[in-house]
């Protein structure tokens, strides 16, 4: 089936004409149909427009790009034009917000022939580590849908992982595109900020939210990130810097190559055999030429409560935006302004989102924005050190993606500061801008997916992708199929 191919498979298949678009799409189509009642991956449904665009693309013949006539699912916070648009929040699926406009990398896509079939689930507005806080409800993990599939791109992930599409759109603030990635055993990457372009995507924390793909194969993620990436007169906080080759990146040889394993990411009450399929990839790297060295990046402690400063500071600017004047949800018979915004704002939002934008108000407010997120910027820049550092003596640095596979749903239903600590190993990353990538290592005895984090300097995606094809090409994790 078209469905189970990896983006490079697929374009083989339609420049030899052994398929088409239509049937590709079609395929992915049928397979929504068939398993997303379970997964819920997919929370709208673009199945008549990405046929007809399908239909064009076969009519033209021309599949020169290796996206043109691929499947893909989007993100439900990505802005497309004439697509209803939710964040996965009640606030905006009320009155079904439809942008009159994309996003620059859904335009991007659209100019190489790639076709978006669907939006998938996210946690709201991207606040949260496992899709629980959809007001579609929880995406289920491919492998056993007893379990969470991440977040917050967790139906980019699992609609991935399930064969529902070649390839996703997701983003990535503190981890919400890697920890997902890990969860579901497919292929996940964090840009380095500023590598792709963040108009048309609905903002949580401006100075942390990435976009990037999620896929079947570092090949994928090559492919996929030499379309979107580059500079954008849209997003001022886009970098004019080159936008290499990176599929000719991926050339198998890492000879020479030195590797971090920072003993901070190996903590007590870790996952043991998370631990134990992330220490095996040493082995792996060691057999093909790198040499791997155990590295310190003292300040790894306090990621997670720096990021839980500066991310709902971020979030109580950017969701003031959302006030029920110009669009989304409204209320009837309030008696005057302020109490329309306190209606529309407590009938919209979900608890995670209230909870991070008073969070966020406390800590920018007057006597305690020194005390608190003045002292968590200053944390962040050494936080950024400790990387600059460790790049000075290695090439890149090899982690877990997250302490544990994941977990059962509703397990951290009443502790929000449990939810918090899945991203222990996720949020350094976030605070010094670097690329990190996320890819399939090995399986828990219950049968669920491992993910190795691969991290490298900014702007080094080209290397963080060359040395996890090498890994990829060395084993056999990243073929493994969930049975649905």
């Amino acid at each position: 089936m078209g469905n189970t191919l990896t983006i490079a498979q697929a374009h083989d298949k339609l420049r030899t004409k052994q398929c088409s678009s239509s049937e590709l799409v079609q395929a992915c189509i049928d397979r929504i149909e068939s398993v997303d009642p379970t997964v819920n991956a997919v929370v709208y449904k673009n199945f008549e427009r990405a046929l007809n665009e399908a239909k064009k693309i076969d009519s033209a013949g021309d599949f020169s790009h290796p996206l043109a006539g691929i499947p893909y699912l989007t993100k439900d916070v990505y802005c497309e034009k004439g697509i209803p648009t939710t964040a996965c929040s009640n606030i905006l699926r009320a009155k079904d917000y439809v942008p009159p406009f994309d996003s620059t990398t859904t335009a991007r896509l659209k100019a190489s022939g790639a076709i978006s079939i669907g939006k998938s689930n996210t946690d709201e507005f991207t606040m949260g580590a496992s899709t629980e806080t959809s007001c579609y409800g929880t995406t289920r993990c491919p492998w056993d849908t007893s379990r969470v599939a991440g977040g917050s791109s967790g139906g980019s992930a699992a609609g991935v992982a399930a064969d529902e599409c070649l390839f996703a759109l997701g983003t990535d603030t503190g981890g919400s595109i890697r920890q997902p990635a890990s969860f579901c055993g497919c292929t996940g990457l964090r840009v380095t900020y500023g590598r792709t372009s963040r108009y048309g995507v609905m903002s949580m924390a401006s100075s942390l939210d990435t976009i990037g793909p999620l896929c079947k194969s570092i090949e994928d993620i090559a492919i996929v990130l030499g379309a979107i990436a580059g500079k954008d007169p849209l997003d001022a906080t886009t970098a004019d810097v080159p936008v290499p080759d990176y599929r000719a990146a991926l050339t198998g040889n890492i000879k020479g190559m030195k590797l971090g394993l920072p003993k901070e990411y190996f903590i007590d009450g870790m996952h043991a055999e998370t631990e134990a399929a992330v220490r095996a990839t040493t082995e792996v790297f060691e057999s093909l030429g790198a040499t791997v060295e155990e590295i310190s990046l003292p300040h790894t402690a306090y990621a997670t409560p720096t990021y839980y400063i500066i991310c709902p500071s971020e979030v109580s600017s950017n969701m003031a935006r959302f006030d029920g004047i110009r669009y989304g949800h409204t209320v009837e018979n309030a008696e005057n302004l302020v109490e329309y915004y306190k209606d529309v704002r407590s009938d919209g939002f979900g608890p995670e989102v209230k909870r991070r934008i008073m969070i966020g108000t406390y800590a920018l407010s007057a006597g305690y924005f020194d005390a608190y997120y003045r002292q968590a910027q200053k944390v962040r820049t050494l936080i950024l050190q400790d990387f600059t550092t460790a790049f000075k003596s290695v090439d890149a640095i090899i982690a877990p993606v997250a302490p544990n596979p994941a977990f059962t749903v509703g397990a951290h239903e009443n502790d929000p500061v449990a939810m918090y600590l899945e991203d222990i190993f996720l949020d350094s990353q976030v605070m010094a801008g670097i690329p990190a990538l996320s890819v399939p290592c090995g399986f828990s005895k219950e049968h669920l997916p491992i993910g190795l984090q691969i991290m490298g300097p900014q702007w080094q995606e080209e290397n963080v992708l060359k040395i996890a094809h090498a890994y990829e090409q060395a084993t056999t994790w990243h073929t493994a199929k969930p049975s649905l």
